[in-house]
């Protein structure tokens, strides 16, 4: 991948399919981006997994674990995708740090931050990852965001606004540390989503997720492992719930990190970082339509208004520009 381009994106070269290569493009764009909703899915419904699990085990020792079999997962695709296992030259050190920030830090930030403000008011700083993800890639190069996109991104996030609010509710009270650890857990997520566009010019969406979610696995495992191994962690009831554990860890681990994050940058590569970012605010609300299914939680009229919003949002984001389009290659 060469980054952003301003050529038309329609070549007229034919592939040796004997299909133009944009219609080609366009159709490995259209299934990405289906893929990335899919994706969307297994994280709202990642939600409802870890808030039924993190009542046994401790948040960070379950994120750490989820992580650590990703880890082995991709290694495992990465080794019978590539034919062995290296270092990815040149950038190692920097994925190696984007995944220390995305998952690692990103998660402690958060669960810590959590302890002591609302989950609303959490909930609500975290959706300002999609913002914070378009304004980064735009200062560093690897997208562009014209009036339509902006527009769209900024509406996508108040429908998450009206999501939440009609949910959790949004108090804005709490520590002012708890605010500031949740702002800069969203900025880690965005600074990795961002700054990953440039590593995808070198090296594939499976090599940069392998070795992020290593990257972050590793700053994970002294507090995930210490909460593991701490007196009382691992008591009676884990053992009785050791079934549901497991499948929480292999549905978060395997589904909505391994194979999910693969596809999301597969889908930064193809889409832009902002457009992916901005699918993320799909998340909410999709998690409020599962919670309604699975735990029978009601849907609130202001929720569907908010989801139409986000909608709404998405589909400015999708919109072509006028004239030749800047997009990744």
């Amino acid at each position: 991948m060469a980054g952003i381009d301003s050529r038309p994106t329609q070549p007229t070269h034919p592939t040796p399919a004997g299909r133009p290569a944009g219609v080609r493009l366009f159709r490995d764009r259209r299934v990405t981006e289906i893929a990335v909703i899919a994706v969307m899915v297994f994280w709202a419904a990642n939600f409802i997994v870890v808030k039924d699990i993190i009542g046994i085990l401790p948040p960070v020792a379950f994120t750490f674990l989820r992580y650590f079999l990703a880890a082995l997962a991709l290694l495992a695709i990465l080794r019978w995708s590539e034919g062995e296992i290296r270092l990815p030259r040149p950038g190692a050190g920097r994925i190696l740090l984007l995944g220390g920030l995305g998952f690692g830090l990103y998660q402690m930030l958060w669960t810590v931050g959590l302890q002591s403000i609302p989950a609303g008011d959490s909930a609500l700083l975290i959706a300002a990852s999609p913002v914070l993800t378009a304004v980064i890639a735009v200062m560093i190069g690897t997208d562009t965001l014209n009036a339509r996109k902006a527009v769209g991104v900024v509406l996508s996030f108040f429908g998450v606004v009206l999501v939440i609010a009609a949910g959790v509710g949004i108090e804005l009270t709490g520590s002012p540390i708890g605010f500031a650890l949740t702002m800069a857990a969203a900025l880690c997520w965005a600074t990795y989503t961002a700054f990953g566009a440039k590593v995808l010019r070198r090296h594939s969406p499976l090599v940069l997720t392998t070795w992020a979610t290593i990257g972050g696995t590793l700053v994970l495992a002294p507090v995930g492992v210490g909460q593991l191994v701490a007196p009382g962690a691992l008591g009676p009831e884990v053992v009785a719930d050791l079934p549901k554990i497991v499948f929480a860890v292999a549905f978060s681990g395997l589904l909505a990190a391994a194979l999910a994050n693969v596809i999301v940058f597969e889908g930064v590569g193809l889409l832009g970082p902002t457009r992916v970012m901005t699918l993320q605010s799909l998340v909410p609300a999709m998690a409020v339509v599962l919670a309604f299914v699975f735990l029978q939680e009601p849907i609130r009229p202001v929720q569907i208004v908010g989801g139409a919003v986000i909608i709404l949002g998405v589909a400015l984001t999708r919109l072509p520009s006028r004239g030749p389009a800047a997009v990744p290659q």
